[in-house]
């Protein structure tokens, strides 16, 4: 069954919301009707029903510009920042479902606790630079190698590509997978012209790289547009296949150890 998308226009309409409520212990959907103006995104229509309707609906936000990460929820099923979700870009005829993202702990209705992630933060090896090799005190690097790190600076943390992830999500694996924000992260850090520290072995055992199948489902739901899969998390796989599994690396290696 297709649904039709709402329309740009100048009128105001009425939608049905359906939104998550409750806690860890319990909860359920409940139906709230909003009234929606030209413009709106999500964010503005749940702000709506604390003011009118639902005075202790939680929700986390901050920023309302889709560049602080905090509005994460999922939106007909799919992650999303509700900041980024334009009213005019979902369908009319059916309610718009709003619920937390499930890869976390439930804290209340919209909030999720996602201080795991600051916790698998600092276990990464922090960048580690090599000497100045400029007489001045400071480095030379190839614009090409500068550039290719960049990309991966433009992460808000919102966790929504760690929301999607099967992983996580389905599997629980949080004890053993990192998850893309922080393949991501590792990547930076990784690829930097700069670095020299080896975390490879990390990523091989304790950070479950192998885990990712790479389906791309984190690339989508990114609202930065960071391309995960293809630029940070496959790059990162051949490095690992390159130091532990290339028979000619294995066979250079040997004769390292033999001389």
């Amino acid at each position: 069954m297709s649904h039709a998308p709402a329309k740009a226009s100048s009128e105001t309409r009425k939608q049905l919301f359906r939104v998550w409520r409750g806690d860890k212990t319990a909860g359920t959907f409940k139906d709230y009707t909003a009234t929606v103006t030209p413009g709106m995104v999500v964010l503005d229509v749940i702000h709506q029903i604390q003011a009118e309707q639902a005075n202790d609906l939680a929700c986390r936000w901050n920023c309302k510009a889709g560049k602080c990460g905090s509005c994460s929820a999922e939106i007909n099923g799919k992650p999303r920042l509700m900041c980024m979700t334009r009213m005019d870009e979902l369908p009319t005829d059916m309610p718009v479902v709003v619920e937390p993202m499930k890869a976390f702990p439930l804290i209340k209705d919209l909030v999720t606790d996602v201080s795991w992630n600051y916790d698998v933060k600092k276990k990464i090896k922090p960048f580690k630079p090599r000497k100045p090799d400029a007489p001045d005190g400071t480095w030379r690097m190839d614009q090409a190698d500068v550039d290719r790190v960049q990309e991966f600076r433009k992460c808000i943390e919102c966790f929504l590509c760690q929301d999607v992830c099967h992983v996580l999500r389905d599997h629980h694996k949080h004890e053993e997978f990192i998850g893309p924000r922080f393949l991501v992260y590792t990547a930076a850090l990784e690829m930097h012209p700069l670095d020299t520290e080896d975390r490879l072995a990390d990523l091989r055992k304790s950070q479950g790289l192998g885990y990712c199948n790479i389906t791309k489902c984190c690339t989508k739901v990114c609202p930065e547009h960071i391309t995960i899969t293809d630029n940070a998390i496959i790059p990162l796989k051949e490095r690992v296949v390159d130091e532990y599994f290339d028979p000619v690396t294995k066979l250079f290696k040997m004769f390292k150890k033999k001389t």
